[in-house]
């Protein structure tokens, strides 16, 4: 697995704007949209491009097109919040979607929903904006890899410790994040965190 914490200004702003616990739902959802740009630029960074010919108002050209875009999953519900950024750059891909909840007695996923196409040897990019036990997005790594994705993105926006640990064991994964929190509560919320994603899109919950 790699690791990479994003570091850029703005990102670090929206952040903060996200963790503030009086920013209303309409709010929260246009600076979880403006990060996502921020990460799927760099998401996307090492996608493959082939030359293309070109004719420009004053001459031919050569320019560079991308090959093979990756397929997207967000995560029902909170990888919602990301998706129209990464959809917007990134127009010929496919998204997927994989519905899951979290156990609050035991941390451990629950399956729910999955829409994914062929992923054998595809790149795949998972829109996962918070990483707490890592218990769903090992479940989410597990099960692509065993359907033969070539290799896996998983973004989120905050990051716990047991989270990238628990990642760890997977060859073929890269973890784009923009800031590790300190911990996991004994009711594994991040700490300090910002509450609960997919509520916060959607209404007045944590």
């Amino acid at each position: 697995m790699e690791m990479i914490e994003f570091e850029h200004p703005i990102a670090r702003d929206f952040v903060t704007r996200l963790r503030r616990k009086n920013t209303p739902p309409v709010q929260f959802r246009a600076y979880a949209s403006r990060l996502a740009y921020l990460l799927a630029v760099e998401a996307t960074r090492d996608l493959s491009t082939v030359p293309a010919k070109i004719e420009t108002p004053l001459e031919d050209t050569l320019g560079e097109v991308l090959v093979d875009p990756p397929i997207i999953v967000p995560i029902l519900r909170a990888g919602l919040g990301m998706l129209e950024a990464f959809q917007d750059l990134l127009p010929d891909s496919q998204v997927a979607f994989i519905g899951m909840t979290r156990d609050e007695k035991t941390a451990e996923p629950v399956w729910h929903y999955s829409s994914l196409p062929n992923v054998a040897g595809r790149k795949v990019i998972v829109l996962d904006p918070m990483l707490a036990t890592g218990g769903t997005a090992a479940a989410v790594m597990e099960y692509l890899f065993e359907k033969k994705a070539s290799d896996v993105i998983l973004v989120s926006v905050i990051a716990a410790p047991e989270g990238i640990a628990r990642l760890g064991v997977f060859d073929n994964l890269r973890v784009i994040t923009v800031c590790v929190d300190r911990e996991l509560d004994s009711n594994w919320y991040i700490r300090p965190g910002l509450g609960d994603f997919g509520d916060r899109l959607y209404s007045d919950g944590i």
